[in-house]
């Protein structure tokens, strides 16, 4: 996270002022996708990347505020109707207008902010965006709210301002990030409880297929209808089960002839996915990473053969790490392109990162791109 950056760029538009400097990061899953609807389980953590902003009051009701990295700038006021056109700005204005929403008085600021979460790798740099103002205005104007509500102020923002439906999991791995920890986040209760992961000898990469297939919003609203199906037919034989979090594969069975088999594969992915994050709990407890890398390849198979999220240059990619011996490897995120995650033993590293980059260039006429991460705090102010 370049603060240097930020602070120049602060200076330069509003005339060699300073003003406090916050961040926020980017986040990964290690484990749990299309969990979260499901009422089931995430496994987030913050990484070493995200946004640093500038701020300072400027004793008006006017935001002006610069998009450094776009080299952008948007002035606007803190009502409904002073929303600003510009999608970046509207992230920031969101916030403003959430926290107002709520009984926080805001006043106008200057503001300036740069990141280096790469924009479409699945690292929620729109969280990042949202957890940085919304951490900072709490602290700038003492609003006392807490960390849950901030989370949820960001979830609200996208929600409101920028037309995405998103669950919690990407705005609360944001404000409650802890380095050397991932999060078990429980998506129905909102529990969660941190986990140590600070695996010696190991990295964890994510390699970006430079793809992003579409169909994916209509692909996710389906499979989503499909598992409200099948905990439908589950709950005429078990009232208890309000999400498939709460069935098992025997329950599954028993209404097998009574849902289609395109139904029955997404349940299953879901049911065994719920397992697989219990399996990952257990084993970060004993520090055993060859057991959470093997829980990871059933997951990546599961989202490849039974949810069918996945895509042809994900596949290669998985396929590369299991031939390099690659301790765990998915997909990461919703699917149909984006990142593999993968971790590797530090002596398998350079032989593995040669392979993918070489035989996906061969393949596909571009290069993967890659991002090393390293599990670090949440939203903070740096000065």
């Amino acid at each position: 996270m370049n603060v240097e950056l930020v602070r120049e760029g602060f200076a330069k538009h509003f005339d060699g002022a300073t003003g406090s400097v916050y961040a926020s990061p980017g986040r990964i899953n290690l484990i749990g996708e299309h969990t979260d609807y499901n009422g089931g389980f995430v496994f987030p953590g913050a990484i070493d990347k995200g946004m640093v902003a500038e701020i300072k009051l400027n004793g008006t009701d006017k935001v002006r505020a610069v998009a450094l990295d776009l080299n952008e700038t948007a002035e606007f006021g803190l009502n409904e109707e002073d929303a600003p056109q510009a999608s970046w700005a509207r992230y920031i204005f969101g916030v403003c207008r959430e926290i107002i929403k709520r009984g926080g008085k805001i006043a106008g600021f200057d503001t300036a902010f740069s990141g280096d979460v790469p924009l479409g790798a699945g690292m929620s740099s729109s969280a990042a965006l949202e957890s940085t103002y919304a951490f900072a205005l709490n602290d700038l104007f003492d609003l006392n709210i807490d960390k849950f509500e901030l989370a949820k102020i960001g979830q609200a923002t996208e929600h409101n301002y920028c037309g995405v439906k998103c669950g919690i999991m990407d705005q609360f791995a944001s404000v409650f990030g802890k380095e050397g920890s991932l999060m078990l986040l429980d998506c129905r209760s909102l529990e969660y409880k941190y986990y140590p992961f600070n695996p010696q000898g190991y990295k964890l990469v994510l390699l970006d297929s430079v793809v992003k297939h579409e169909l994916a919003s209509s692909a996710y609203n389906k499979r989503r209808e499909s598992c409200e199906r099948v905990a439908a037919a589950i709950r005429k034989n078990h009232p208890e089960v309000e999400f498939l979090r709460d069935a098992t594969m025997d329950m599954l069975n028993e209404v097998k002839a009574e849902v289609t088999e395109e139904d029955y594969m997404r349940a299953e992915y879901v049911i065994e996915e719920v397992q697989r994050v219990m399996d990952v709990c257990a084993a970060l407890e004993k520090g055993d990473y060859e057991t959470v890398g093997d829980r990871m390849y059933g997951t990546h198979h599961g989202m490849s053969k039974l949810y069918e999220v996945s895509c042809e240059e994900l596949d290669f990619l998985n396929d590369i790490a299991k031939e390099c011996g690659v301790t765990g490897s998915r997909v990461m995120g919703g699917g149909f392109g984006g990142c593999t995650i993968n971790l590797v033993k530090e002596d398998k590293y350079e032989a593995f990162i040669e392979k993918a980059f070489t035989s996906y260039k061969e393949k596909y006429g571009r290069e993967p791109k890659l991002y090393e991460v390293v599990i670090s705090d949440g939203a903070r102010k740096l000065c």
